[in-house]
């Protein structure tokens, strides 16, 4: 079974957010780059961007196939991981601690549209 983390929202695309105070750190879930396989290529948004709860954000690519990002929630990017641009493979490394993009929070209530960690792990088992 791929790793769930307590504590952060998911949506159904296998995606994550991890809120601190007014910001979100999204990424790919651990499930998601297993089914991906070896990251090749993460194409992410240019800081200032806007993004829009459940509208791509950027694509990630692998080996295997490529796949869209959908963004947990609304607001601006005000950070990249810039490590990705050179080392996309440390999606598979360890997911959670390799986010891909910050996000300044336009409006927190869109978190109750996600999923918690049991939620997405009984939506990951279907």
């Amino acid at each position: 079974m791929a790793k769930v983390i307590e504590g952060l929202y998911y949506t159904e695309s296998h995606e994550y957010v991890k809120v601190e105070g007014e910001y979100g750190y999204v990424g790919i879930t651990d499930y998601a780059q297993h089914a991906l396989g070896n990251v090749v290529y993460v194409d992410m948004p240019d800081v200032d961007d806007e993004v829009t709860a459940g509208e791509e954000f950027g694509a990630v690519e692998s080996v295997k196939a490529a796949s869209d990002l959908m963004s947990p929630v609304s607001g601006t990017v005000v950070e990249v991981n810039e490590a990705l641009e050179d080392h996309p493979e440390l999606v598979n490394q360890d997911a959670f601690a390799n986010w891909i993009i910050k996000v300044k929070l336009s409006d927190p209530s869109e978190l109750d549209g996600l999923m918690d960690a049991k939620g997405y792990e009984a939506f990951c088992e279907k």
